[in-house]
């Protein structure tokens, strides 16, 4: 049981939206402009599942040999911790890497060589946001690389799978998307300024300080309201997303009323379920 247990912390389950969010609303798009084969969305979502739990894994190692989890207020990482070995994290990560570079190989057979080019930028990104020498996540390109991978890379990758082909409104579509995914690290980060800092770790919530990040917060999660109603001019289901306003009152309030520490997991946990309600209604709409 324990290296069940293990494998459900390290795997940072509670984030998947951030991951299912883009798929479904690509999903949607392809849907509305052509059609979706079903084949090929089962081996997306393996791809997809299998580089970004892999990193997550991997961010678990590279963070906890680092020494930047030793005193961390958020929820538990296993190097960090001391509930894994080292060894074992990164085993399980490059063991996902590996699940997801075989759904990559198995739709560049089936879709185009192109998907191959992205697996690897993919297992580069994820490697390279905390690991090696000098990793990109430590100096602020944490959610500019975040609303890349998982706005216009994921969903429109997952339209390319589906139509071999990229329309605008697939890129039109990943900016909300991307935004809320972006709103999920800009919490994280507003919760462990203190020991980022001391770490050595400069996020764009370092850099701001915690009134500017609460700020940064609330436009994340505005902006992605408005880039999605934009989309209503050409596709007016998505004013579906209107009914996740009620979700996002939570984590603002919580966001905006000074909150600290561990008083933060609650608003990112709650942002979590913005982004899913939010991805679901847009996908909705999209479809419609």
């Amino acid at each position: 049981m324990t290296a069940v247990r293990n494998w459900v912390v390290g795997a940072r389950l509670k984030t998947l939206p951030a991951t299912l969010a883009p798929i479904a609303v690509g999903t949607a798009v392809a849907h509305s402009l052509g059609g979706v084969d079903w084949w090929r969305t089962l081996w997306t979502l393996v791809f997809a599942l299998g580089f970004v739990l892999g990193t997550n894994f991997l961010n678990d190692y590279s963070d906890g040999i680092r020494g930047t989890d030793d005193h961390r207020v958020g929820p538990v990482r296993l190097v960090g911790s001391g509930q894994a070995s080292p060894r074992q994290v990164l085993r399980d990560g490059l063991v996902l890497y590996a699940l997801g570079l075989l759904a990559g190989i198995v739709l560049t057979v089936t879709v185009s060589w192109w998907l191959l080019v992205l697996a690897v930028a993919c297992a580069l990104g994820g490697w390279f946001y905390t690991g090696g020498s000098r990793p990109y996540g430590y100096r602020s390109f944490g959610e500019i690389s975040l609303f890349l991978y998982h706005g216009p890379i994921a969903v429109g990758a997952t339209v390319f799978i589906q139509l071999e082909r990229v329309p605008a409104l697939a890129l039109a579509a990943s900016v909300p998307v991307g935004i809320l995914v972006c709103a999920l690290l800009v919490t994280n980060n507003l919760r462990d300024i203190p020991t980022d800092r001391a770490a050595g770790k400069i996020t764009v919530a370092v850099r701001l300080g915690e009134r500017r990040t609460r700020i940064f917060y609330l436009l994340c999660v505005g902006g992605a309201f408005l880039t999605a109603l934009a989309l209503a001019f050409s596709r007016p289901g998505v004013l579906l997303v209107l009914a996740a306003l009620p979700v996002a009152v939570f984590p603002i309030r919580r966001v905006m009323s000074g909150a600290r520490g561990a008083d933060l997991v609650a608003a990112l946990e709650h942002t979590c379920l913005l982004l899913l309600a939010h991805g679901t209604l847009l996908a909705i709409g999209l479809a419609l």
